[in-house]
């Protein structure tokens, strides 16, 4: 597993200074069920805006 997770969406609740991501996990989906063929068929689904 990845040691550190990166984001770059600063109103994430979970967005941390050095763009840290601070989610216990993380959840991504395919646009287009199971296989994606690239990065723009995916979605980040732990994203949360900051309140």
């Amino acid at each position: 597993m990845a040691k550190d997770v990166l984001c770059d969406v600063h109103n994430c609740t979970y967005w941390e200074e050095g763009n840290k991501c601070a989610a216990e996990s993380i959840y991504i989906v395919s646009h287009k069920g199971e296989l994606a063929k690239d990065t723009e068929e995916t979605d980040c689904k732990t994203f949360e805006p900051e309140h």
